[in-house]
């Protein structure tokens, strides 16, 4: 173990210690890193400054000790000649004055000399200082690096002996699995176990004596060795299974319910619409009508199978004496509130007069059908409104007194303060002129429809030249159908009824193609 420790060891002798750290690690070993180059780079900048002033200061020392102090001593000894020598030539005493500046300038050169030699010693001296300090910055870097690898040594060993315990203990979890399995197969064929009151009679007896007491059980066992083992198993599986089914059904059971709650209360909801619907269309329509018609009355009726029941057993109710049966009852309460499956249809009856019976739509003539459905549009309109209304001759088959009933409930309608309806409307009569807002003459001429305003006047003036240009068409028609049957005898009824209808249409016709006349009703 001791070699293979140190054959390890070796190993990582020089190698990266990183991967074993911790992150703080890693950063604090990457900045020390970074301060150690730094360091580096300035003490080898510091120390180019120190040579260069050192050549600097060798270089004027050079010159001080070779030109300077020599110059001085020339200097000097030619003073103390000069004061030997009183009688000197001017020549001499210009060369001496000459020399004594250079002298002078020279002194002041050594003295700047001097101060910048004393300037860069200075320099020198901070700069070793900074050098012993970076060198004591990078002994510590140095000493932080050693001692975060011996942690990190310390770790990579923590490490290995971690990852061999967890080999060990994965070789002991792979073998305790082995045996697990191996139980539990041993389990399987036992089959069920007994309940834990029974293994309790067994938990003080030695394993001997269990042995025995199962090798005699086995004994017993060997004579049902056809009977199937593991029907009990399948029977607890079964009513399990049996029962999350059950339970399952039961859920299924409550969602039909409340799906079919749902349905009913949509139908309830579509039935109660419905009802209120007709209800509301049958009072508007009774209303409408009573306005065109004051005389008269309608009403909307429900067609249900009910009634065609009552219908089929009318006759069979003739013969039966008893009016108030409970059948008959029962019937007339069903009729009362039906239910909106048994709806057929609807159906309208009415009566222009006071006294009089009821006339169903099969039974009315065309002006008196025409009045029915406008009192249902004019019901359906009370009942949903509508910004406006487009209509196209909706009088051309009512009388004057329905037209003119057609244009009051018109003019009220439009000026309805609570629901105020505009209504659009062509028409060849007078009535609906005179309470139109704004009258248009739509002429069509050479293939071209013209749009024109008009006045109420102007337009009322139209339609009368236009109801005096038919009477006169009406009257040539008829005088030319008393001359066609005077002298055609022998033609027969139906046919002079026919040419009659023919010329007229013909005439309308040509009339409604030159001018018709647009009216718009709108709110005041």
């Amino acid at each position: 173990a001791n070699q293979f420790d140190i054959a390890r060891l070796q190993e990582e002798i020089g190698t990266e210690l990183t991967d074993t750290l911790s992150e703080e690690d890693r950063t604090e070993l990457s900045r020390l890193k970074e301060v150690q180059q730094d360091l580096k780079g300035k003490i080898a900048d510091q120390r180019d400054v120190v040579e260069e002033i050192r050549a600097e200061r060798n270089r004027l020392e050079s010159s001080l000790e070779n030109n300077l102090y020599k110059r001085r001593t020339e200097l000097t000894q030619f003073n103390n000649d000069g004061d030997e020598g009183m009688a000197v030539s001017a020549s001499s005493r210009v060369i001496q004055e000459q020399r004594e500046r250079e002298l002078d300038e020279r002194r002041l050169e050594l003295r700047e000399a001097t101060r910048e030699l004393e300037e860069l010693e200075t320099k020198l001296q901070e700069i070793r200082q900074t050098e012993e300090a970076l060198k004591e910055e990078a002994n510590e870097a140095k000493n932080e690096l050693e001692r975060l690898r011996n942690i990190d040594i310390k770790n990579a060993r923590s490490l290995d002996e971690s990852q061999r315990r967890a080999e060990s203990l994965l070789g002991k979890k792979s073998l305790n699995i082995g045996r697990r399995d191996n139980y539990m197969r041993k389990i399987q064929e036992l089959g069920s176990l007994p309940p834990e009151s029974e293994l309790r009679n067994y938990k003080n007896q030695t394993i001997d004596a269990l042995e025995k007491a199962l090798e005699r059980v086995n004994k017993k066992l060997k004579k049902y060795s056809h009977v199937n083992k593991k029907a009990f198993d399948q029977y607890v599986n079964f009513s399990e299974k049996r029962e999350s089914l059950m339970e399952r059904k039961n859920e299924l059971d409550r969602g039909a319910e409340k799906v079919k709650e749902l349905v009913e209360s949509l139908d309830r909801k579509k039935d109660e619409a419905i009802n209120r619907t007709f209800r509301g269309v049958s009072k508007h329509f009774a209303e409408v009508f009573k306005e065109l018609v004051p005389l008269g009355a309608g009403e909307l009726i429900m067609r249900t199978a009910i009634d065609e029941e009552v219908v089929k057993g009318g006759a069979e109710g003739d013969s039966s004496s008893d009016d108030d049966s409970p059948s008959t009852r029962k019937k007339r309460n069903d009729q009362e509130t039906p239910d909106v499956s048994l709806y057929r249809g609807v159906g309208i009856k009415v009566r222009f007069s006071t006294v009089g019976e009821n006339f169903l739509m099969s039974q009315l003539s065309g002006g008196q059908k025409a009045l029915v459905a406008l009192a249902l549009i004019f019901a359906i309109q009370r009942c949903d409104p509508a910004p406006f209304y487009i209509f196209d001759e909706l009088d051309q088959a009512l009388d004057s007194t329905y037209r003119q009933a057609v244009a009051n409930l018109i003019q009220r309608q439009a000026n309805n303060p609570d629901n105020p309806t505009q209504f659009i409307t062509s028409t060849f009569r007078p009535e609906l002129v005179a309470i139109a807002k704004n009258c248009y003459g739509i002429s069509h001429q050479n293939k071209v429809s013209s749009l024109h305003l008009l006045s109420r006047s102007d337009a009322l003036k139209f339609i009368a030249n236009l109801m005096s240009e038919e009477e006169a068409v009406g009257e040539v028609s008829t005088t030319s159908r008393r001359k066609s049957t005077s002298r055609k005898r022998k033609s027969s009824p139906t046919e002079e009824a026919d040419d009659d209808q023919t010329a007229e249409g013909s005439t309308l016709m040509e009339e409604s193609q030159e001018v018709s006349l647009g009216l718009s009703t709108q709110p005041a």
